[in-house]
This record gives C-alpha cells, sequence and structure tokens, in this order.
C-alpha cells in the first residue's frame, strides 16, 4: 500500500481507538452514577453517584414513610407509627438497581447521553415492605369503634300501649376497601399520611314500616284499667269498657293470637261447680239462655271475648276468666279482628 495512503489510515485508526479509549475511561469512570432521568419513586437521583443516591433516598423516600399515618374517626384519631408498621427497605439495592437500569444500551448510547446531556425517563418503583399484622390491628381497632349492628323494629306489648323500638340504621367499615387504602398510603412518600375510613350503612331487615305490616291488627286488654283496645298498623284505633276474670277465675295474663271466631256461638258448658245444673250441657247459640250473646273471639283454653247481657258488670272483676263486651261494642269490634291477630293481656 503506498505511503501517501497508511499514514492517513493509521491517523483515523489511532483517532479510533483513542477515542474508544475515551469512551471507556469515560464510561467507567461514570460506573457508579446514576444516569440523568433516573427517579426512585419520587426522588430524581439523575446524576448523582451511588453514596449520594443512597443519601437522598433515605432522606426523601425514607423519612416521609416513617411519619405516622393518622386515621380520623368520629372525633378521635387512631395512629399507626412507622415503627408500628415496620417499614422498611433495601436502600442500597434499589440505588444499584437505578444504576444498572440508567446504563442499559451500551457504551455508545451512555456516552452520547452523558455529552449530550440525554435522560433515560426511567422510574423505579422500590420495594417497600411493611407489618401486615400491623395494618390487620389496625383495621380492627377501627372496626369495633365504627361497626354498629343495624336495629331492627320491634314490639313491646304493654297492658296499657304497644310500644314501638324504631329501627336504625347501622354502619360497617369496608374492610377490604379500608385495608387497601392503609398499605397505599404506607409506601406513598407524596401523601398527606392521613386515611379515610370507608364506612357503608347497613339497613335493619324489618323497619318501622315493615313491622306495621306485620301486625295489620292487635288487641291489647288493661285488666287494670278494665279496657280492651284496637291497634291497627299498631296506632290506636279505639277503646272498649270490659269486664274481666273474678278472683280465682282470672283471666289469663299473656300474648296469645285469636284462635277461632263465631258469630251466634253455642256455648258448652265448662264442669265446674260454678256452672251448677248447667255443667257439661251446650246452650244453642243465639238464645237467652246463652252468656256470650251475638259474637265470640277464642284466646285460650276456653277463655275468650264475648259479648253480655250484664251491663252492670262492665268495668269490674265478674267473669268466669273471659273478657266481657257490651253487645253492640263486640260487634264492633268481631269484623275489624282477624283470626291470628295477636291479643295481649297483661
Amino acid at each position: 500500500m503506498p505511503r501517501k495512503i497508511i499514514f492517513p489510515v493509521a491517523a483515523v485508526g489511532l483517532v479510533l481507538a483513542l477515542c474508544l479509549l475515551a469512551m471507556l475511561v469515560y464510561d467507567g469512570g461514570r460506573s457508579d452514577t446514576v444516569a440523568q432521568g433516573v427517579k426512585i419513586a419520587n426522588v430524581d437521583v439523575g446524576g448523582l453517584d451511588a453514596e449520594q443516591a443512597r443519601q437522598r433516598v433515605s432522606a426523601q423516600l425514607l423519612k416521609p414513610l416513617a411519619k405516622p399515618l393518622t386515621i380520623p374517626v368520629r372525633g378521635r384519631e387512631f395512629h399507626l407509627s412507622g415503627r408500628e408498621a415496620r417499614i422498611r427497605t433495601d436502600v442500597g439495592a434499589i440505588v444499584d438497581d437505578a444504576i444498572e437500569q440508567g446504563r442499559e444500551g451500551g457504551i455508545f448510547a451512555r456516552t452520547w447521553r452523558g455529552i449530550t446531556g440525554g435522560e433515560r425517563n426511567i422510574t423505579i418503583k422500590p420495594k417497600i415492605e411493611y407489618s401486615a399484622a400491623a395494618v390487620d390491628r389496625l383495621v380492627a381497632r377501627v372496626q369495633r369503634e365504627l361497626n354498629r349492628p343495624a336495629v331492627d323494629a320491634k314490639v313491646k306489648f304493654e297492658p296499657a300501649n304497644v310500644a314501638i323500638r324504631s329501627s336504625k340504621m347501622g354502619r360497617r367499615v369496608v374492610a377490604k376497601r379500608f385495608r387497601a387504602n392503609v398499605q397505599a398510603e404506607l409506601v406513598s412518600p407524596i401523601g398527606d399520611r392521613t386515611v379515610k375510613v370507608p364506612v357503608r350503612r347497613v339497613k335493619p331487615k324489618i323497619t318501622s314500616d315493615k313491622l306495621a305490616d306485620r301486625y295489620p291488627v292487635v288487641v291489647t286488654i288493661n285488666r287494670g284499667a278494665f279496657s280492651l283496645t284496637l291497634y291497627k298498623r299498631l296506632k290506636q284505633v279505639r277503646s272498649y269498657p270490659i269486664a274481666v276474670g273474678q278472683a280465682g277465675l282470672e283471666t289469663p295474663a299473656g300474648l296469645y293470637s285469636i284462635a277461632n271466631k263465631a258469630i251466634n256461638p253455642a256455648w258448652t258448658v265448662p264442669n265446674s261447680s260454678w256452672a251448677g245444673s248447667l255443667a257439661g250441657q251446650v246452650i244453642p247459640g243465639g238464645t237467652p239462655q246463652n252468656p256470650l250473646k251475638s259474637r265470640w273471639l277464642g284466646v285460650y283454653d276456653g277463655v275468650g271475648v264475648h259479648g253480655t247481657a250484664d251491663r252492670g258488670s262492665i268495668g269490674t272483676n265478674a267473669s268466669h276468666g273471659c273478657i266481657r263486651m257490651l253487645v253492640e261494642d263486640v260487634e264492633a269490634l268481631y269484623d275489624d279482628v282477624p283470626v291470628g291477630a295477636p291479643i295481649y293481656i297483661g
């Protein structure tokens, strides 16, 4: 090869070799440096060496994560400290990963980026660990504070009243979502470390309206006041004067239901000493001798509500256990009270 050609080629080769050597030296000198444009979470570590990057990550990532979480709950606060949550991460490994990812692409690409100021635009998501048991304990504490069962409406029968316990809405912490919110806030360096508690309202199975549907008709007997009261949908409609059982033959107390009904009922006379010569006989309905008169609402074991011709006995303890009413009153009551309706005797 002519000398005129050899010298230029050799010069070019030398230049290339020197350039390659320079790149190797330059790239080797940056092997411990994070490429521009690399972030660890929200922390910009581009251009920093490993030690600088570790210090910045510790200050800007781990320090915020050490702050306690605050959970406001109905005028008070629950807290979960970083120590209790045992938040931890391997900063050295994260920085090493940032350096490694920033150096991807080969020596020529790395050198070009370094010379021109090019950026990698990489965000490293650090692996931050915490105690799942601590999170579970926090969720459980908040649940104990906030969870309330719904209260069903309920009827309480009283001699002078039908008392109604109104239904109440309950509430329940949406535990799965709350736990996820706590976990997300624990590992986020940019949040305000406050977690709201998601709560779902719990409807009662039996509302006041449903309760009224269950009790379209109720009858109460107040033996002391000699009064029978009719309720429709748990609202008082009217009261009637009555007579109840005499001493030794008291009208039985308790909650019963109307077992049967009859117009002009026959009267089967009990085999009792008070029945005298009528004991065991059946007195046809509609006859003057039949004391049940025109209507019968059976309650329990031969005890029932019926009319009486002895108007003066109303307001006294006069019967043999039954509930006596004026004939016109029991006839009015009869059509309003179906078989199966509750009757409370107090």
